[in-house]
């Protein structure tokens, strides 16, 4: 991946930067010769490794070794708990740890020992010493294992091999080619595997800079953005491609409406992580982002599908990549083969192109495009024999002023309720109300939302409703509020 990139630099200006977090920056020339000198140190200390750091030169760095080397790494996102985090290690049988956070270090790998930092990355690095007998043996080639909580509190290891990822970036360098693009900012963590590709290894590939300011300065945290540091740092960075979940793509239309200026650097913004409904995408075209909906998921090695210019089509993901084969089973769940996971860690090993099963429903259409309409496990049955996806409903609604999250319900009964938390305590009922109303005209009638009540709490990942990645936590939130959803039936 390195000698690709720095091939693909070479027709650039001398000395173009390929890695800048404001602080400290590395340029083409001098890249291959860091991160092999990095692989060498982090080599000689260990065999697995968990990557603990904010967003900076140091992960980029000690990402590009490993992935140099194809020694196992496990990014460990920030918003992992102690235990989530000391479960992730022991399941990978992870004997290093590099961070750019001691203190959290020493707190969370109790018995762990330091060796000292890297001269170049500037991560500390912690070690313990493990028996080979305990450790879990990995698929063979795995280099990357990313965890993800999924629907539930206990991660998940995906293994992935380098020729995996490598082969994505491909296909995203090639697909956004025509944008001629020179400077990504990373906004989302590079502990995500879809913004460690599309944020480092496929701009790389096309001779790009990968810019990586910390989240001092984007104002990302896993509590919720701090909106106008954000912003600032958009205006500051002028980047010309960015890569946003459905919720930041919110906030910047939103604030675009109220006035920001809209970098005019910026031509190619991809989304993706969750459904995003046309009415925001209507509403980007109207402020002059320009979003393009994608789809993938980890056990796909990230993306699968990608509107570009050349191919685009409004509702859809876009068409997939040719690395990706695409059908649709008989209850329509979306499958993938071609480029697929190693395996979950502990499981039976997979081969890299067998045929995965998504959860997702969606369809496909005459000219290849595909649009997803909901999860499998999600699907509710009302008492008409109508089969709904809440996310079809709940991407209207909350597109609605006023409204920041809703979860629908209507299993077994005759239209849908739900819970409403607004984007603030001012909203009003009468707000709220209007916001329903207005998205319940682009519903069919056996959809639409009859009755709903405000949630006592926001949704969020911190309380266990929401995801990583900003998914309804389903269960959780009935266990906790579902008696709030029985008296709107009994009203209606």
């Amino acid at each position: 991946m390195i000698a690709e990139a720095r091939v693909s630099a070479a027709s650039r200006p001398h000395g173009r930067l390929a890695l800048d977090d404001g602080r400290h920056s590395v340029a083409y020339d001098e890249l291959a010769a860091l991160v092999e000198e990095e692989a060498d140190w982090l080599a000689s200390h260990g065999e697995r490794f968990g990557l603990l750091a904010d967003n900076g030169l140091g992960w980029a760095l000690a990402d590009l070794a490993l992935h140099s080397r194809q020694l196992p790494c496990v990014p460990l996102p920030g918003f992992f708990t102690t235990a989530q985090m000391q479960h992730a290690l022991d399941d990978a049988g992870i004997d290093c740890v590099v961070t750019d956070d001691p203190r959290r270090a020493r707190e969370a790998l109790v018995g762990w020992h330091t060796v000292g930092a890297s001269g170049r990355s500037g991560l500390a690095m912690f070690c313990r010493r493990l028996d080979a007998a305990s450790r879990q043996p990995l698929p063979p080639g795995t280099a990357k294992i990313t965890y993800t909580s999924g629907s539930t509190g206990r991660p998940k290891g995906v293994c992935l091999g380098a020729a995996q990822i490598e082969t994505i970036a491909r296909s995203l360098q090639q697909a956004t080619a025509s944008f001629g693009i020179e400077r990504h900012l990373c906004l989302l963590p590079l502990a995500t595997l879809l913004e460690n590709i599309a944020g480092i290894h496929a701009p790389l590939l096309a001779g790009a800079t990968c810019l990586l300011p910390p989240s001092s300065v984007t104002g990302m945290s896993y509590t919720g953005p701090d909106v106008p540091r954000l912003l600032g740092c958009i205006t500051h960075a002028q980047p010309q491609s960015l890569v946003l979940v459905p919720e930041l793509l919110r906030l910047l239309v939103a604030a675009a409406e109220r006035g920001w200026h809209v970098p005019p650097s910026i031509r190619f913004v991809a989304v993706g992580g969750a459904p995003v409904s046309v009415e925001l995408l209507e509403r980007a075209t109207a402020v002059r982002l320009p979003v393009f909906e994608g789809y993938g998921l980890s056990e796909c090695a990230s993306v699968v599908c990608l509107n570009t210019p050349e191919a685009r089509r409004a509702g859809s993901v876009g068409r997939p990549f040719p690395h990706a084969r695409l059908r649709l089973a008989d209850d329509g769940q979306i499958m993938v083969s071609g480029v697929t996971m190693l395996g979950y860690l502990g499981q039976p090993p997979r081969r890299a192109d067998e045929e995965w099963a998504t959860g997702d429903l969606g369809e496909i259409d005459a000219d290849g495009y595909v649009y997803v309409r909901g999860r499998t496990r999600n699907i509710y049955i009302t008492s008409l024999g109508r089969n709904v996806a809440p996310e079809w409903v709940e991407r209207e609604v909350v597109q609605q002023p006023g409204i920041r999250h809703v979860m629908v319900h209507g299993e077994a009964r005759p239209h849908a309720v739900a819970l409403v938390v607004p984007t603030d305590e001012a909203v009003t009922d009468a707000e709220i109300e209007r916001g329903i109303a207005a998205a319940n005209r682009r519903l069919p009638g056996y959809a639409q939302v009859r009755r709903w009540a405000r949630a006592p709490e926001a949704f969020s990942h911190q309380n266990g409703l929401l995801t990583s990645n900003g998914r309804l936590r389903r269960a959780a939130i009935l266990e906790r509020h579902g008696a709030l959803l029985a008296p709107l039936y009994d009203d209606a």
